[in-house]
């Protein structure tokens, strides 16, 4: 009972007095993190946060400790008569885990082998009793402490660090952690004024309902953490569709909150050691292809409304829709994402930039049952008056399999406008399109200004392929009048092998797409070799005096690698030869050469102990 007591008000008084903890494989010390850290600025010979240990510290119960010199090895255990009266600590009982965070003033070293018993003068190092060995049994020694401490990459560092556990959380894969998250985001978010702060989500599964994040807030998802998605209904509140859509995507009326959300930020970040959130969305797909729902499915990420958005280094799996869904964003950078759901899963799109100026989306790789990256701004009329588009989207380094839909689509929500979009250095395999521009009358707005090159594919049944009767409207409200305008779209530095289709491009009668140019474009068709064969087959004297006469062979029909209608441009250097609308011309297809903002935005070096 003493024990316990005691355990209880050491969990206090450690985050009370903000507390740092040094521990051996059998003793642990806490220590003032910030006085230590000032009484030791005129001390060069010590290291804060050191990964080596160089030197023992001797210790006892007493406010000030000598120094001693000698050589590497690890500090005297404590008498056997202090350690027995411990051992009882309950493990549910005051929990070492959110000790752990607070110990993020890492380990005090001494480098040097001189005794320097005056320095301790200066400082008061607290040994807290009541946590012992509760606290020292995970760890082995001092290298595997500092192994804790992480780096990661942010738009801004955090000064203050808890983690879920501190709040009652408990990663069990049954227990629900959606009151610890609210309750995470709801403290933490009192410190937005005073350095921000990071929620770490240790080891473990977690299972959660959605909750929403807040300004000047870091999401940190450790590398051994799962995010499990609850596939109860009720633990996603409904809220109102999209002013730019007018409705739900899949059903009339309202939709379900996403995962993780938030609205009206500012610098918000969601990253991890490549921790992973799993959507588990079998469920909804089921009740989706059945026609169950009444409101629109989840998506496992959307930010609203905000600025200075960041999602990196994760893995996202199985979402119930859309993984990552930012709208009406600004400054948004995605990057290091990796992105898996089964490609037979319905409307599972990688990455939805909506309506969002300034988005930056690199080194990431999605596979999915719909586009690995899908542009967006709206839906007929609800996107046409709410006018908000896309703009300045820069894509880098991006690989994608999507064997029934686009490595790139822009639209066909896209009545507020998309334009300048830059997309460079991407890879697809297995897909059935490259770059898609989805629209249809009724639609509005724009699709101009848009630039690829350095695309390389291999399996494709589409390169390029626009589609002007995309179809599919909110309601009957929508203006059959309102046409889309497409012009200055340029491809070039393409190579692609196993293509069924070079290009695709069909316009609208009344509104052709216009300023197309297509350059350096070297595609290998998927029946080339087959048709090849057949053609020798039959040219040889052979077939044609004697097999001839008996089979009536005849001469092979090759499939037309372009189909291009309602569509004008140019085409330079592209093989096969492009389609009578896009004429020979030498060109190179236009990239800008200028960089854009959100591409020069450098992200600090930061670092949290678990």
């Amino acid at each position: 009972m003493f024990a316990s007591v005691l355990a209880a008000a050491s969990c206090w008084l450690i985050q009370f007095l903000d507390l740092g903890c040094f521990r051996g494989s059998r003793w642990c010390v806490f220590y003032n993190r910030s006085l230590l850290a000032r009484r030791l600025e005129s001390y060069p010979p010590l290291d804060i946060r050191s990964p080596k240990l160089s030197s023992s510290i001797l210790f006892g119960l007493m406010s000030s400790f000598g120094l001693p010199g000698g050589t590497v090895g690890e500090a005297p255990r404590l008498p056997r008569s202090l350690m027995s009266g411990w051992s009882s600590l309950p493990s549910g009982g005051a929990s070492c885990e959110g000790f752990r965070d607070w110990r993020s003033g890492g380990l005090v070293v001494v480098q040097g082998g001189e005794r320097s018993s005056g320095i301790m003068e200066k400082f008061v190092i607290l040994f807290v009793v009541g946590l012992l060995l509760h606290c020292l049994n995970p760890v082995a020694s001092c290298e595997q402490i500092s192994a804790q401490e992480t780096q990661y990459s942010a738009i801004n560092c955090r000064k203050h660090v808890a983690s879920l556990l501190d709040f009652g959380g408990k990663g069990d894969g049954i227990t629900s952690n959606t009151a610890a998250f609210k309750a995470a985001v709801a403290n933490l978010s009192k410190v937005a004024s005073d350095g921000g702060a990071l929620l770490v989500v240790p080891p473990g599964k977690w299972l959660t309902g959605s909750f929403n994040l807040a300004s000047h807030f870091t999401l940190y998802i450790h590398k051994n953490a799962v995010l499990l998605a609850s596939q109860v209904e009720s633990d996603y509140p409904l809220i109102d569709p999209l002013p730019s859509y007018g409705r739900g995507r899949d059903a009339d009326g309202k939709r379900f909150s996403s995962l993780i959300t938030g609205t009206n930020l500012t610098d918000v970040v969601i990253t991890g050691g490549n921790g992973t959130i799993d959507g588990q969305g079998e469920t909804w797909w089921k009740k989706f292809k059945a026609g169950q729902l009444n409101n629109t499915r989840p998506y496992l990420i959307e930010l609203l409304f905000s600025n200075q958005v960041q999602i990196s280094n994760l893995t996202l799996i199985n979402s119930p829709s859309w993984h990552v869904h930012p709208t009406y964003c600004r400054d948004v950078i995605v990057e290091y994402i990796t992105i898996l759901a089964p490609i037979d899963s319905p409307n599972t799109d990688g990455i939805n930039p909506d309506s969002c100026i300034n988005t930056r989306i690199r080194d990431s790789y999605v596979v999915s049952g719909d586009d690995c990256i899908a542009v967006k701004s709206g839906w007929d009329q609800y996107g046409i008056k709410f006018g908000r588009p896309t703009q300045h989207l820069s894509i880098k380094r991006f690989t994608c399999i999507s064997p029934d839909s686009a490595v790139i689509a822009l639209g066909s929500e896209m009545s507020g406008g998309i334009q300048d979009v830059r997309a460079e250095q991407i890879y697809a395999l297995n897909s059935q399109s490259g770059v898609r521009i989805k629209t249809a009358p009724g639609r509005g707005a724009y699709v101009r200004d848009v630039y690829v090159r350095d695309f390389s594919f291999e399996t494709i049944k589409y390169i390029f392929w626009t589609t002007g009767s995309y179809g599919s409207h909110p309601d009957d409200g929508y203006d059959p009048k309102a046409l889309p305008e497409i012009r200055n779209i340029n491809f070039r530095d393409v190579v692609a092998k196993n293509v069924t289709f070079v290009g695709y491009l069909s316009g609208i009668k009344e509104d052709p797409f216009t300023g197309i140019c297509i350059s350096n474009v070297t595609a290998e068709l998927a029946m080339q070799k087959e048709e090849e064969k057949e053609e020798k087959e039959y040219q040889s004297i052979y077939d044609l005096f004697v097999k001839g006469d008996k089979k009536k062979k005849k001469k092979p029909k090759s499939k037309l690698p372009w189909n291009c209608t309602d569509v004008s441009g140019v085409s330079s250097r592209v093989t096969p030869k492009a389609c009578d609308l896009l004429p020979e011309k030498q060109v190179d297809c236009a990239f800008p050469g200028d960089t854009l903002a959100i591409d020069t935005v450098v992200l600090k070096t930061c670092s949290v102990s678990f």
